[in-house]
């Protein structure tokens, strides 16, 4: 009890509606120290990112541009041909910022909560659960912005960038990796071992393969059509290559809703684990 009285005490008064919504104890308002914590540590490995990085566009030099010199066209969002490699390069910007969040989210997170137990010390501060799952999920955030960001400058340099709309793929790129960042970790609080991770390889991989990341969906089955059209990396897909290729519409609003109702679930499902995990 005395504990929660220190947490509402530490908690500064512009959460406002936040903290009415959030119960006493969950949250503190310290999100950033977590944030600031990580990148402190990952100053040194900053080759870890820019390995990261550089993964997607050896995909698009092999399959877009090798592979791509034996397809004439594909077609694109709106109907028209278009390029392989212009089909492929939004594809990868969605997977960059999917990978980026994903595997931050898990795997560094489920080191630090079962074999460094970074988190119970973090909880004897005026941190909360909810700060713990909200830093997490922005570092991840800002690991799947970085990917983004470095493969749509490699994008544009290479002349894959056809819209002034491409101006917002960064901020979409950012939002899709909110949403994986947070179901990530929220996934992350299930798993008991190291052995559980296949199960994050056997989610990720099908999803990078079949979500008309190297194919249109027509050249699915139409069962199969309607199974990828639900999947998260297929909207992030469609999203990145409206904009980069200026194919906008009102539809567009339905793959952004889509993730912002992935990431505020997500969210409050790896907040509620982790008070249920550390509190109890």
């Amino acid at each position: 009890m005395t504990q929660t009285l220190d947490r509402e005490k530490a908690v500064p008064a512009s959460v406002g509606l936040l903290w009415r919504v959030i119960p006493p104890g969950l949250y503190g308002g310290k999100a950033s120290m977590l944030v600031e914590r990580a990148a402190v540590v990952n100053r040194r490995a900053w080759f870890v990112l820019v390995g990261g990085a550089f993964e997607p566009v050896l995909f698009l030099w092999s399959l877009g541009l090798g592979f791509g010199q034996m397809v004439s066209a594909v077609a694109g969002p709106d109907g028209r041909p278009i390029s392989y490699a212009a089909f492929v390069a939004p594809a990868l910007l969605a997977a960059s910022a999917m990978n980026g969040a994903v595997y931050d989210a898990t795997f560094n997170v489920f080191f630090k909560f079962k074999y460094v137990k970074l988190y119970d010390a973090m909880l004897t501060t005026p941190m909360g659960p909810m700060d713990i799952a909200i830093g997490e999920i922005a570092w991840a955030l800002i690991r799947g912005g970085l990917y983004s960001a470095g493969f749509l400058a490699v994008m544009l340099g290479m002349g894959l960038i056809f819209s002034p709309w491409a101006l917002l793929a960064l901020p979409a790129a950012l939002l899709v990796a909110f949403a994986f960042a947070a179901v990530g970790m929220a996934a992350t609080t299930f798993m008991r071992s190291w052995q559980d991770f296949d199960l994050v390889q056997l989610a990720v991989l099908p999803l990078f393969l079949f979500s008309t990341t190297f194919y249109p969906l027509s050249v699915y089955p139409g069962w199969l059509q309607v199974v990828v059209t639900w999947t998260p990396l297929y909207h992030a897909i469609e999203l990145m290559r409206g904009l980069t290729l200026g194919v906008v519409g009102w539809g567009m609003l339905g793959h952004v809703a889509y993730f912002a109702v992935l990431a505020a679930v997500g969210t409050v499902v790896a907040a509620r684990r982790l008070g249920k995990l550390l509190l109890d």
